[in-house]
């Protein structure tokens, strides 16, 4: 589904900042809940090993990995590859979060080539309470 549909495509919250070749089309959900925002990225063929969740500089969350050929079956024997097809490579994507983003409490899970990526959202201040001014009474002779 387009973006644009729901008015976010100038939103820099919803589009991506970094969007690197060769794996290029990285696709990506982002969800925004009362109390969290979460970020899910398919990587099939990607091994959590060769995965990598930070922050970087101005709250940008950053989702970089490497999808590598099966070199152990090439290695056994000759391979000649008729059609390639499967993207292969580096690849990173990166998001702009929000300033209530709580960059401190973020988690990550991979689990059948889907990153799942949960970043708390910072609670709203406390409403100030009015605070109440004691009014004196003067005396008539100090006016």
């Amino acid at each position: 589904m387009d973006a644009r549909v729901f008015g976010f495509d100038n939103n820099p919250f919803f589009s991506p900042l970094l969007n690197h070749q060769p794996m290029a089309a990285t696709p990506a959900d982002v969800k925004e809940y009362p109390n969290s925002y979460v970020f899910v990225v398919d990587m099939p063929g990607v091994k959590s090993g060769d995965i990598k969740v930070q922050v970087e500089g101005d709250n940008v969350l950053s989702v970089s990995g490497e999808r590598k050929r099966d070199v152990e079956e090439e290695e056994e024997q000759v391979v000649k590859y008729v059609r390639a097809e499967r993207g292969v490579g580096r690849f990173t994507r990166g998001f702009r979060l929000p300033e209530n983003a709580n960059v401190e409490a973020i988690s990550a899970v991979f689990r059948d080539g889907v990153l799942v990526v949960t970043v708390e959202k910072v609670p709203p201040p406390e409403p100030k309470k009015p605070r109440t001014i004691e009014v004196k009474v003067a005396s008539s002779s100090s006016m």
